[in-house]
């Protein structure tokens, strides 16, 4: 019994020996794993997209020229009004008080104005006959000259005061579109102080709002495409009319104006508005494409730049590029065709002809 129990022992030890002694498989060539982007030419950020709004390219902030309480506004937010229709009035019983006090005035200067001149007549005659010295003449003459002042300036006063009674009716000025509504009936306002905003009929622009880092790309004159989300997808040509010389204090960004020479049916205020501009020397150069990759996949050897192209057989090869421009960790490169699948990171590790694996999601 113990003979055979040391027969099967030796037999296991043998077998266990035998599985050790036996060479190990041989372990498959790790194959790098790379990330990857595919070169589409509309990559290329040769033009940049921002948001704007239709405006009117005059916009006038109505307001009185005398101050009071609003009796009742006449319009509403988007009503279109016609040059000398009145928009507002405020209550004018203060106004009427000053114009009659100004016409009070003008007749106590008159009064005084014909006493100084019934004394002039009266000394003048004297005069003639030496009966008063030169210097008594002289006297109301001046009385007279400052009665005849004192009376144009009453009558001046009272034509301010008659002038201000017709301030407390805000009337359009010209035809257009009132676009925003500052004050309502009940409210006390100050002489020149915003309550309506009215816009001029028959020309509408685009105002767009650009960083400081891209205002050499919306120099006035440049021509840019727009587009309007509730027009359609169709897109119409614009021009560059003003750009501001400040920057928004809050946003800073720079105010821009675009015209557009011949507006789609149906463009209207407060519209949204696409405004595609060309960036600054990213045009298309003699057939090529700008394209930009992330720093990491350029392949510097010497003073050549270079990327690592993936093929169809998920093989790598070098492809020589012309680099235009450097920022924000990006690259603006040449020399590359659409469909293009380029390394983007673990370039250094690679050699020429290798087998590579993409990242999840990506793919030759």
């Amino acid at each position: 019994m113990r003979k055979n129990l040391w027969g099967l022992l030796s037999l296991c030890l043998l077998l266990i020996l035998a599985a050790g002694c036996g060479k190990p498989a041989e372990l498959g060539a790790q194959v790098p794993l790379v990330k990857s982007q595919a070169v589409s030419l509309g990559d290329g950020s040769s033009a940049a997209t921002y948001a704007g709004v239709v405006r009117g390219r005059y916009e006038t902030n109505l307001a009185f020229q005398v101050g009071g309480q609003i009796l009742s506004r006449n319009v509403q937010l988007g009503d279109r009004v016609q040059a000398g229709q009145t928009l507002m009035t405020i209550d004018a019983k203060d106004v009427v008080q000053k114009a009659n006090q100004g016409d009070a005035q003008v007749e106590a200067a008159r009064a005084q104005l014909s006493l100084a001149q019934a004394n002039l007549t009266r000394y003048s005659q004297l005069y003639q006959q030496e009966a008063v010295a030169a210097a008594v003449l002289d006297q109301y003459q001046t009385a007279y000259d400052a009665a005849f002042a004192s009376y144009q300036n009453a009558l001046a006063q009272a034509a301010q005061g008659h002038n201000a009674l017709s301030y407390t009716n805000l009337a359009a000025g010209v035809d257009g579109v009132i676009s925003a509504v500052n004050a309502e009936a009940g409210q006390v306002v100050a002489a020149g102080q915003t309550v309506l905003t009215l816009v001029q009929s028959g020309e509408l622009e685009i105002e767009i709002h650009v960083p400081e880092n891209h205002l050499a790309d919306v120099a006035a004159g440049k021509e840019v495409q727009v587009s309007f989300w509730a027009l359609g997808n169709g897109t119409v040509k614009g021009t560059v009319r003003e750009v501001a010389p400040m920057a928004d204090s809050t946003a800073r960004t720079y105010k821009v104006r675009i015209s557009v020479s011949n507006p789609p049916d149906g463009m209207g205020l407060g519209m949204t508005a696409s405004v595609q501009v060309s960036r600054a020397g990213a045009a298309a150069v003699s057939g090529q494409h700008f394209v930009v990759l992330p720093l990491s996949a350029i392949y510097q050897t010497g003073d050549t730049p270079e990327v690592w192209l993936v093929d169809s057989d998920r093989k790598v090869s070098l492809q020589k590029v012309d680099v235009e421009a450097f920022g924000d960790n990006k690259v603006k490169v040449t020399g590359l065709k659409e469909g293009d699948v380029v390394v983007t990171a673990g370039v250094h590790k690679l050699h020429d002809g290798e087998e590579v694996r993409l990242a999840e999601g990506e793919h030759s």
